[in-house]
Order: structure tokens, then C-alpha cells, then sequence
């Protein structure tokens, strides 16, 4: 994943010095906004690469004597099943429709989205490997 950070990274850079260049000509705040996010985004995708590849090393990919069979076996662990991805659905449609018909419906669905999404992460926190 070395690499993959490396990539990102450099497109966290173009979108940093565009971002900056950008606002200081245009100064049009909306696009600099977009700009900044755009490598705030980079960024996050970067960081992510680099922390996977500190935590697990190199990959079969990364390396130019791997084998086919140096990839084979299990991947990571999926889990079989469960019910937060319906829980988080449920609650962005609520939270969208709170868009249109009120401050009170979108509090409310975004605390079941929120309550999803926290379920999502945390639903295998004490499992062992």
C-alpha cells in the first residue's frame, strides 16, 4: 500500500496547492471550499494507505519476487451477517426526507444513521483473530 499512499498523497498536494493558489486569485470562496475538501479527501485516502501499510507490511503485489500463490488463502474477515447496514439505510431516508419536511424528522434520522453507522463499526470490536 506504499505505493497507493504515495498516489494519494501526491493528489492531496495538487488539491492543497490548488486550493491555495485558487483562493488567493479567485477568492471565490465556494470553489476554494470544494478544493479544500477535494484534498482533505486525498488526504483521509492517503493517511488510510499508509497506516495499512505500517500495520500489515508489504503485500505479495508490492514485491517483484512474489508468486501467484503468495496471495492465495484468506483475504480479511467479512462478516456474515448483519443488520446496521438496513439501520443506517433506513436512517438516510428518514434524514433525507427530514430535508424536505422538517428540522425534527432530519434530527431524527440522523440519529438512527448515526446509530448505524456506529453499529456498523463497533459490531465486531471484541472479536478475535
Amino acid at each position: 500500500m506504499k505505493v497507493e499512499a504515495f498516489l494519494f498523497g501526491g493528489v492531496a498536494a495538487f488539491f492543497a496547492v490548488t486550493a491555495g493558489l485558487y483562493g488567493w486569485w479567485s477568492g471565490d470562496p465556494t470553489g476554494t471550499a470544494a478544493l479544500v475538501i477535494a484534498f482533505l479527501m486525498g488526504g483521509v485516502v492517503s493517511f488510510f494507505c499508509t497506516v495499512q501499510y505500517r500495520r500489515k507490511g508489504r503485500r505479495p503485489q508490492d514485491r517483484r519476487d512474489a508468486e501467484v500463490a503468495d496471495a492465495s488463502g484468506p483475504l480479511e474477515f467479512f462478516p456474515p451477517k448483519s443488520a446496521w447496514p438496513l439501520v443506517t439505510a433506513v436512517g438516510a431516508a428518514i434524514a433525507a426526507t427530514g430535508v424536505v419536511y422538517g428540522l425534527w424528522l432530519f434530527l431524527i434520522g440522523f440519529g438512527v444513521l448515526a446509530r448505524g453507522v456506529l453499529g456498523m463499526v463497533f459490531q465486531y470490536v471484541h472479536r478475535q483473530d
